[in-house]
């Protein structure tokens, strides 16, 4: 897929369509894989989550705030070979700054309102992750990269 806009829209269609991502942070060289409850920009530039500050993957991210996440459109189904959409997101995380935060928040809320409670905890921290790029992968190997740093 060459064409930028077409590759945002269905960026976009994916994660509007998909609630939960894999998030992966890393700690001494060690993966860490966790579930979480995203929501994209609508520039793509950041992908936000939540997490208790108390976690493993809050400690690893105050590490090193290099990430990954992914989101996929797989059903389980064998064709998912063949027609899943698979998507690799990297960059650096951080806390969103209180300056941002009643907007990211509303962002955030809108595609998950029953997380309201959990997230407005002084315990938890919204994070944005910076995108760098994306990896696209569909049709099992067809592989588009988008580079966020323009």
């Amino acid at each position: 897929m060459k064409n930028p806009s077409r590759l945002k829209r269905l960026l976009k269609d994916l994660f509007f369509s998909q609630p939960l991502a894999v998030l992966a942070t890393q700690s001494n060289g060690q993966p860490y894989g966790n579930l979480v409850a995203f929501v994209a920009t609508e520039d793509l530039r950041s992908l936000l989550f939540a997490t208790a500050r108390g976690t493993r993957k809050f400690a690893n991210i105050t590490t090193d705030p290099k990430v990954a996440m992914v989101m996929d459109s797989r059903t389980n189904q064998r064709v998912d070979f063949q027609r899943a959409v698979a998507v690799t997101a990297t960059g650096m995380v951080e806390e969103v700054e209180s300056s941002e935060r009643d907007h990211l928040l509303k962002l955030y809320l809108s595609k998950h309102p029953h997380l309201k409670k959990f997230v407005k905890s002084p315990t938890s921290a919204l994070l944005r992750v910076k995108v760098d790029t994306y990896y696209v992968v569909k049709g099992f190997q067809n592989v588009t990269v988008l580079s966020m740093q323009q």
